[in-house]
């Protein structure tokens, strides 16, 4: 039986963890126990906003920290702040992400570099980084991975790549890093649309494909990433939350 705040005492740094699904994973974690560490990039107003809610429920809980993950020199500064800020890591949310269409034949390398950068490149690199305060503490990797990594969306081939490579990783990291850390990965599904009307587009397609019928909710996801972080015998795996779209024709 899962006590009431299995992360107690344990400090947990989320990227891009003051907005949508990074945000309610945030505040799982957060209700669990943990000292949450919020990385974000340009998301100022919604971190500190985040920080004042959480730290209305337990003072000095909330360490936010700025910059840039496309930045390689910045990955193993960002390790550094997490252990100035509490001495320890324990957790290790790779949840920042970036999503924009790609068609073949208007493709350009920048967007290579973007897609790769921030869901592939930056993940391992900051796990790299990582590692050996996770070893110290017997903690744990969580990617946010895409149901996409392997069903391909269209118009969107790079950053399904991007997924894909992202999903490799949770199963090598998962070897690398045994048998101190336990690496695993959550696949959303139909959770959140963009804005406007290319998000009414998305979803008038999807939700037909879903044998649930029906979209997700961000707390499914939050809920999986804390049952991954608390879950002591799981390693290498990616858990879709997704309605089952990823078991439909």
């Amino acid at each position: 039986m899962l006590e009431p705040h299995p992360l107690e005492g344990k400090t947990a740094l989320i990227t891009g963890g003051a907005a949508r699904l990074g945000a309610m994973s945030t505040r799982f974690l957060h209700a669990a126990g943990a000292h949450v560490i919020v990385h974000y990039r340009s998301s100022s107003a919604e971190a500190e906003a985040l920080q004042a809610e959480l730290e209305a429920q337990r003072p000095g809980s909330v360490t936010l920290v700025q910059g840039d993950l496309l930045d390689f020199a910045y990955l193993s500064r960002l390790v550094e702040e997490c252990l100035l800020a509490t001495g320890q890591l324990d957790i290790l949310l790779n949840n920042a992400s970036n999503y924009f269409p790609t068609p073949v034949e208007s493709a350009t390398e920048a967007q290579w570099d973007s897609l790769f950068g921030v869901n592939a490149k930056a993940p391992f690199f900051l796990s790299k980084a990582a590692a050996p305060a996770l070893r110290e503490t017997l903690g744990c990797i969580v990617n946010m991975v895409d149901i996409h990594a392997e069903r391909p969306n269209l118009g969107y081939p790079i950053y399904s790549m991007a997924k894909a490579a992202n999903a490799m990783m949770v199963k090598a990291l998962a070897r690398e890093l045994a048998p101190e850390v336990r690496v695993n990965g959550v696949a959303p599904g139909a959770i959140l649309w963009p804005e406007g009307e290319a998000g009414e587009k998305s979803k008038h397609h999807a939700l037909p494909r879903i044998p649930l019928a029906r979209a997700g909710r961000p707390e499914n996801i939050a809920r999986t990433v804390l049952f991954l972080a608390t879950s002591e015998y799981i390693t290498g795996q990616i858990i879709a939350v997704d309605g089952g779209r990823s078991i439909q024709q």
